[in-house]
């Protein structure tokens, strides 16, 4: 299954972490966002076996969602490309709307459409079980990403999809598991655009569906996580990429954490205490009107990172954030940073709101993928005028040492000059 890939994710860290499964594989990744008509410069490469587009939609309406995704689909989907819807685990944002826009988009290009829809990943303890979402052995509606941040009603995906206008029907796993999978979507995909919502434990089930899924339907969808996007690549014959090289620097990484996520909050405790990083918590108040404390968050950011230091940056909230101001947070922050840039010697980020705010403002405009440090965090080369290693990872992915483990693979990178 040599094949080319548009992937289109509501978030950046989830274009980031799907375009990797391929990426780590051989194929040749790229992620990109901003305007549509210069995706294709801006992840270096239109004739990228793979590129993978954030269209920011995570914090959008319904109706504005669906519309984005057809204006993307209309701009960057090519006959000769498989699509592939990158949702959120936990269903956050409009995976809804977005499904039904895309496939109506490929209804309209080739007169049918078929969705597969198989959200599990795995390796970050996110599982479906009889149509519904599963974290860490629980219901996702007791999760506390469900609690803090939900769209709909409850987690059965055919409900989710439902109120969208979209037909589905549910794949067991005793059907996965029972051998006649292929024959079973089939039927399903016979149809007219339906989803098949496929349930998922282990990396194996999701091995499973990918196989059995592919050329089922002239426009087959593929909705889900980096863990079906895994198992996809898994069966994609590549040849090996080219290594990425890039020049050594002495100066430091710039780590910022903006989610608020538990398990990335944790592991900014944990980094600080390695002693590893210098810290600097900054309160929202000083983001939405403290001029002068911007100011020397700057000038100490960049003493910091020029004397060789890695720097954490960390958004404090206290125990009830508002939500609603995470997006001016976020562009307050890279606003005030934007100063920082040229003493960049890496870069990493938590939440996918704060990474493209930040990376926008530093005059990034892609990221050429390299490698995976761990399960949904991304490594690459960023693209534009900045290029620095760099780092992204969900705000909700990880445990207590992921940034423990980000900080010193990018110190190696960095100061190596090479992502091997």
């Amino acid at each position: 299954m040599a094949g080319r890939w548009l992937i289109l994710a509501d978030d950046l860290t989830g274009a980031a972490d799907c375009a990797i499964a391929f990426g780590r594989r051989g194929l040749a990744a790229a992620v990109t966002w901003g305007e549509i008509a210069g995706a294709g410069a801006s992840a270096g490469d239109r004739q990228h076996p793979v590129i993978s587009y954030d269209a920011a939609s995570r914090g959008l309406t319904a109706e504005a969602a669906a519309r984005r995704h057809a204006d993307v689909l209309q701009q960057l989907m090519e006959p000769d490309r498989l699509l592939f819807k990158k949702i959120d685990s936990t269903l956050r944002g409009q995976p809804a709307s977005e499904t039904a826009a895309a496939l109506a988009h490929l209804k309209a290009q080739s007169g049918s459409a078929f969705g597969i829809f198989a959200p599990a990943f795995p390796a970050t303890n996110r599982t479906t079980v009889d149509g519904r979402v599963v974290v860490g052995g629980r219901p996702l509606e007791e999760a506390e990403v469900w609690k803090r941040d939900h769209t709909y009603d409850n987690a059965d995906i055919a409900d989710v999809l439902a109120s969208a206008g979209v037909r589905s029907e549910k794949v067991l796993l005793a059907t996965i598991r029972g051998g006649h999978l292929k024959a079973h979507l089939a039927r399903i995909a016979s149809g007219d655009s339906v989803v098949a919502i496929c349930d998922a434990e282990t990396e194996h089930d999701l091995h499973l569906i990918a196989e059995a899924s592919l050329n089922i339907s002239p426009a087959t969808l593929f909705i889900g996580s980096a863990g079906l996007a895994h198992a996809l690549a898994e069966l994609d014959d590549a040849s090996s990429a080219e290594t990425l090289e890039i020049p050594t620097s002495t100066y430091g990484t710039l780590i910022v954490v903006g989610s608020l996520a538990g398990a990335s909050r944790s592991a900014a405790r944990k980094l600080v205490a390695s002693g590893t990083v210098t810290h600097l918590p900054v309160t929202p108040e000083v983001l939405l009107g403290d001029k002068a404390g911007q100011a020397a968050l700057a000038t100490r950011v960049t003493e910091g990172l020029t004397a060789g230091g890695d720097v954490l940056v960390e958004i404090v909230m206290d125990d009830n954030p508002k939500m609603s101001l995470g997006p001016q947070l976020a562009q307050n922050l890279a606003d005030a940073l934007m100063p920082v840039a040229s003493s960049i010697g890496a870069f990493a980020a938590t939440g996918g709101e704060t990474a493209a705010a930040l990376l926008s403002r530093f005059g990034v405009n892609g990221i050429r993928l390299a490698d995976e440090i761990e399960p949904g965090v991304s490594l690459g080369l960023t693209l534009g005028a900045l290029s620095v290693p760099i780092a992204t990872k969900a705000g909700a992915f990880g445990d207590e040492n992921s940034l423990i483990k980000i900080r010193e693979r990018l110190h190696t990178v960095r100061t190596q000059g090479s992502f091997t």
